[in-house]
């Protein structure tokens, strides 16, 4: 299921914690895993709640409760831009909105090319950098006037 990259992976994560307490990494697998897969299959947590020895249904409770999880196939870019109050206020909602325009999209869509889904993502801890976005789970990026949105949308084409 997990390529042996993948699984070296979590077995470095898995090291982290007492021998009884494997699942302890499970949001680190979960991570691990949808790297490679791209989005979260529920064969994909089925097999991840094997290996580190945890009921399915755990592995499912976390990855719904956490937005950075992807439970059905996403765009090759993934973009969540902070709405919450303070963002919103200091130009989230008209960043939100120039991102939806631009790419023809809602929020929970992905474009027709697959390349990119938009999600609405809540505080990301940067409320001074507002508005700010999270790519892809890994990038945050702030300030993102219209130009600068502009700009990444075409550095990821």
């Amino acid at each position: 299921m997990l390529s042996p990259d993948a699984l070296k992976k979590i077995d470095r994560e898995v090291a982290k914690y007492p021998a009884d307490q494997r699942q302890s990494a499970v949001m680190a697998a979960l991570a691990v895993a949808q790297d490679e897969q791209g989005w979260l299959a529920t064969e994909t947590m089925d097999f991840v709640a094997d290996y580190l020895g945890m009921p399915p249904i755990a592995v499912y409770e976390v990855a719904s409760f956490y937005a950075m999880y992807n439970l059905k196939p996403a765009g090759r870019h993934k973009i969540t831009i902070c709405t919450n109050l303070p963002c919103a206020l200091s130009g989230g909602a008209h960043a939100a909105a120039h991102l939806k325009s631009r790419l023809g999209i809602d929020f929970n869509q992905t474009t027709a090319d697959g390349r990119f889904t938009l999600k609405e993502g809540e505080c990301m801890g940067a409320c001074g950098d507002a508005p700010v976005l999270l790519l892809d789970n890994k990038r945050m990026c702030s300030w993102m006037s219209n130009d600068k949105l502009d700009e990444l949308l075409d550095e990821l084409k």
